[in-house]
């Protein structure tokens, strides 16, 4: 058994268990409570990220299956604060506890911190988690095609959206092109197979050209000029999902390549969380693209 299959095995368990100590129609009642008396504002991760120069989710995660402990005190009192503080257009923070080392409650703890999205990482393959991410502030959820048909991709993009949610449909392969459809509000290539967890951020150069065919295919867009192509640094375009690489990327140098191939996001977590102050980490990543940048402009 590969560590996905793994993962999302214990994940069905783990939600069948949570329902049992609070029903679904307990939650949804929560939100409607939260949706009628006290609704709290969403932010939009993808217009944070077509409006950034940098376009950095930072991610919050102590551990993974591959790496074990990465920074097993990390508090989600602080490091997500000093992401936004460094530059961060948005907060990946993962929610898995048993292979991650996350919970809700760090959602919960650095929602009322910071001002940029946040978005909910874990392996959802139910509604129950939406809503669970809803309650607990998130302003969008990670869709992994890999966990999932696309009838079921389909059908919790359409309650994410309904919950006011946006949701990054992740991708690894060619193959997993056939899930993107007309509603998903971010397409994130992952360079890390999810299989054996090893990484090679080429995978989302290899990708980039059939993403963006693909793309504007379903849109049904006749003018192949209106989809970002390999030269092309304009700002997504507001009906076309928003291109994200996520894992394996360390260097400034890459993001450059990254956004010429036509990325608009990028999901960094271990090049941070390995560091004793991720925030200043990032800080320093940031300048980096910066100073790349200027460089390529001379």
């Amino acid at each position: 058994m590969d560590i996905l299959s793994e993962i999302t095995d214990h994940k069905r368990i783990e939600v069948e268990l949570q329902k049992q100590a609070v029903s679904p129609e307990q939650l949804r009642e929560q939100v409607r409570d939260l949706m009628e008396n006290s609704p709290a504002p969403r932010r939009s991760m993808k217009r944070a990220l077509a409006s950034s120069p940098a376009g950095i989710i930072a991610e919050f995660k102590r551990r993974s299956p591959s790496k074990g402990w990465i920074y097993k005190t990390a508090k989600a009192d602080e490091i997500p604060a000093a992401y936004e503080a460094a530059g961060a257009s948005a907060i990946s923070i993962l929610t898995d506890e048993k292979f991650f080392g996350g919970s809700l409650r760090d959602i919960r703890t650095a929602r009322p911190l910071v001002d940029i999205p946040i978005l909910r990482k874990d392996f959802i393959i139910d509604e129950y988690q939406l809503l669970q991410a809803h309650i607990a502030g998130a302003d969008a959820v990670l869709l992994i095609a890999a966990c999932l048909t696309q009838e079921e991709c389909a059908d919790l993009t359409a309650q994410a959206h309904a919950l006011g949610l946006e949701v990054l449909l992740e991708i690894h392969s060619p193959r997993e092109l056939a899930y993107i459809s007309k509603d998903v509000d971010m397409v994130g290539v992952n360079n890390r197979n999810l299989g054996t967890f090893v990484t090679d951020v080429e995978n989302s150069f290899r990708i980039a050209g059939q993403l963006r065919q693909t793309i504007a295919g379903v849109r049904n867009i006749s003018d192949a000029r209106n989809v970002p192509d390999a030269q092309d640094s304009s700002d997504t375009p507001r009906n076309l999902p928003l291109l994200v690489s996520e894992s394996g990327i360390s260097h400034p140098e890459t993001i450059c390549r990254l956004r010429t191939a036509g990325f608009r996001g990028f999901l960094i977590g271990e090049t941070f969380m390995k560091t004793p102050q991720p925030g200043d980490a990032l800080k320093g990543f940031i300048q980096g693209i910066e100073e790349t940048e200027a460089q390529k402009s001379l």
